[in-house]
């Protein structure tokens, strides 16, 4: 095998036996090394492809590399298991989790479906959402999984704490109605494969012995979970490769833990480290301002990017006056780049998803097509999910949820009372909401709705009968003819059916090409995939438009020219992590800003604004400090010397009327010496500028500016916490110290 490679990658590709671990900066080519050093092993080490696993995060990162694999190694290259975490588990579950207690037709419950069987949890337990908020339980359910703490587990950790006890008894129903529905949520997929492992130690060794070699992408975003399925899958044979970069650990929210890769070394004391340091992404300029941030991190491995890249451009800072002059003008450049880039090699990054307003409400005005990465995802529409409900129906009847969302759609006739004397049913019978409708005739109370129900069930039987028979486009247009869905649509949503139907027919798409592309495999298959299909993957690469998305969703992208926005303390980085004073939130935060920077390929824009609103707040806050501890030298525009202050920048008659004309509560600046107090609509102010004062969120501050309007005052506070910051004094309730 002849292959171009620096002498890093090489000692990386031609590493067989033992723990690796790659160090890989932002585009130093690690997808390249990986699928390299498979075909190594395969044509120079006599690997059989069958004993080969690699795995990564995401659906479109997987769909590279196989594609990469296919044309490297041609023939065999079938057998080897290229794909996510998820789809990984999913695979190994489908074939062995009857030995844990579940069928092996299980639904994989999305995160609407958690929050749907959510509430029926706080429901049953006499929970008010108004005192605990339903995402609040699943979020410390999620946490929990992915420590590998099931029920018992999570209550032996948290007996003693009393504020625990509703969480506790949130999580064992919630996993009871999850198993009763024979269905898993997106947590459970990788905990439960651990957990099967360990309860069945012949299934484990027989993937030991099979997957031999084991080669795992960004490993820096593994948590404890997946960490532990690693461990357990290449704890006989002990060939694993990882590969990462602990300065791109930025999913801490998620539960990625990024001392899986800091203490790699310590685990396998035997590990090779390699660090792939050269980048074939990114321009002299571009390296080394994300060199320079990064560095202030003290809990990384020590690296350096660097390339051989000759063309170089300055990194082009400006700050506005305000975000919504910050939206037109890099909407307008963009318009500009045109003829030397196109739209698709454009991106805005920005900390926020509400930060895109500004920025769609240009774009429609100058008619430039974009796409916001993390909008809805096309799986979790209304239309749609009632479509997935009916397959899921079909394919696992067990599954309460998906009955419940369709037993009266469109409608039957068939009320909340009658569904409410199904559920009772089924509950005093221990069987299924879908059993208990088969028995509908049996249960009192019902009168006519029992035929309505027998009915659903009759339907619900000849879909199946008919996916014997033929295929799961066949049963959907069945669905779609026997329901008059699309009917339904038009006749009850005029001014968004059109666009609803068109959703159903990309739908059909769906399902034909799928069909096409996987013509033994069956519907739980089409299912499994549908369900483990992420926002990124739903990026739409066929039309050149401006990309838009937050600085977490454009990991693992690249990007000609990118826009990096919104770069304030208090937005980035977020007020929650300067005001936690946590050095490793911090830390993260700064990782961030690494990946940020390392998106762009050839131009770097980064922009900051003077004013910006917040929750209906204007917000005045210093530039970011991730962007101070870029070299002046590497950037072209004028850095901010100082913080702006309004008292200073506006401080002649004429200045001041100017600026404050657009404020729609104003009037002229109120001329008050420190110590003077003034009455406002709620009483009287005991403070005046140049006054100390505390609030009861930003702490202490100093008052800057009082405005006097005619129903309050605003008044301007520097606060040491987290910058200027402008308020009604009604609502402020400061308090002078």
């Amino acid at each position: 095998m002849s292959v171009s490679m620096n002498d890093k990658q090489y000692e990386a590709m031609t590493h067989v036996d033992g723990p690796l671990l790659i160090i890989a900066g932002a585009g130093s080519g690690k997808t390249r090394v990986l699928t390299h050093r498979i075909a190594y092993l395969i044509d120079h080490e006599d690997v059989n492809p069958y004993n080969i696993m690699a795995i990564t995060f995401t659906n479109k990162a997987a769909g590279e590399m196989r594609e990469r694999i296919d044309n490297i190694v041609g023939l065999g290259s079938e057998s080897i298991w290229v794909m996510t975490f998820h789809s990984t588990c999913v695979r190994i579950l489908r074939r062995h989790i009857q030995e844990i207690g579940y069928d092996n037709n299980f639904t994989i419950y999305d995160t609407d479906d958690s929050k749907s069987l959510m509430k029926g949890v706080f429901k049953k337990l006499q929970i008010d959402p108004k005192q605990l908020k339903e995402a609040t339980v699943l979020r410390e359910i999620s946490k929990a999984k992915d420590e590998l703490l099931g029920p018992n587990e999570y209550k032996e950790q948290n007996q003693a704490d009393f504020g625990k006890k509703k969480f506790i008894d949130c999580y064992y129903e919630y996993q009871e109605q999850l198993r009763k529905n024979n269905a898993l949520d997106f947590d459970d997929i990788i905990r439960m494969t651990v957990y099967l492992f360990k309860a069945c130690p012949e299934v484990l060794e027989n993937y030991q012995n099979r997957f031999k070699y084991i080669m795992v992408d960004e490993y820096q975003d593994t948590n404890t979970a997946q960490f532990e399925l690693i461990r357990l899958l290449a704890s006989k044979y002990r060939n694993l490769c990882v590969v990462g970069d602990d300065d791109q650990s930025i999913y801490k929210f998620r539960g990625a833990n990024i001392m899986n890769i800091l203490n790699f070394e310590n685990i396998y004391d035997d590990a090779k480290v390699i660090k792939l340091e050269q980048n074939y992404r990114s321009t002299k300029s571009i390296l080394e301002a994300a060199n320079a941030v990064i560095r202030n991190n003290t809990g990384r491995k020590s690296k350096a990017l660097w390339t051989s890249r000759e063309d170089d451009e300055p990194i082009h800072y400006r700050q506005y006056d305000s975000s919504r002059d910050e939206a037109y003008d890099v909407v307008d450049k963009i318009k500009k780049y045109q003829g030397q880039y196109e739209y698709g090699d454009c991106a805005i990054l920005y900390r926020t998803n509400a930060q895109s307003r500004e920025f769609e409400e240009y774009f429609v005005r100058a008619n430039i097509p974009y796409q916001i990465v993390g909008g809805i995802n096309f799986y979790a529409r209304r239309e749609i999910k009632d479509l997935l409900a009916y397959l899921k129906t079909v394919d696992n009847a067990q599954d309460d949820l998906q009955v419940k969302r369709i037993i009266n759609v469109p409608k039957r006739g068939i009320g909340a009372t009658s569904i409410q004397k199904i559920q009772d049913y089924a509950d005093s019978h221990d069987m299924s909401f879908f059993e208990a409708c088969r028995s509908s005739v049996m249960i009192p109370g019902m009168g006519k709705a029992s035929e309505k129900i027998s009915r659903f069930v009759m339907m619900i039987d000849v879909y199946k009968k008919r996916l014997e028979e033929s295929s799961i486009m066949d049963v959907m247009e069945q669905i779609l003819e026997d329901t008059a869905y699309i009917e339904l649509i038009k006749e009850e949503d005029e001014d968004n059916g059109e666009e609803r139907i068109e959703n159903i027919n990309e739908f059909l798409s769906k399902i034909k090409s799928y069909e096409e592309e996987n013509p033994e495999n069956t519907l739980s298959q089409f299912l499994e995939e549908v369900a483990l299909i992420s926002d990124l993957d739903s990026v739409d690469e066929g039309t050149s438009r401006v990309l838009m998305m937050t600085v977490h969703s454009a990991k693992g992208l690249e990007f000609p020219v990118v826009f990096l926005t919104g770069m304030e303390d208090g937005i980035f980085p977020s007020y929650m992590t300067i005001n936690s004073g946590s050095d490793a939130d911090m830390e993260e935060e700064r990782r961030l800003a690494y990946v940020a920077i390392t998106r762009a390929k050839d131009i770097l824009n980064i922009s900051s604004a003077r004013s910006r609103m917040v929750r209906g707040e204007t917000q005045y806050n210093p530039l970011s400090r991730f962007i101070k501890e870029i070299p002046s030298n590497l950037i072209k525009g004028e850095m901010p010397k100082q913080k702006v202050r309004l008292e200073e920048k506006y401080s002649e008659q004429s200045s001041a009327r100017a600026f404050f004309k657009d404020m729609p509560f104003s009037k002229e600046p109120v001329k008050l010496t420190k110590g003077s107090e003034i009455s406002s609509a709620g009483g009287e102010l005991d403070y005046g500028i140049g006054d100390s004062v505390a609030h009861i969120k930003f702490g202490q501050g100093v008052v800057k500016n009082i405005v006097k309007g005619p129903r309050d005052y605003q008044v301007t506070v520097e606060f040491e916490s987290c910058g200027q910051k402008v308020m009604y004094a009604a609502f402020a309730k400061l308090r002078k110290l």
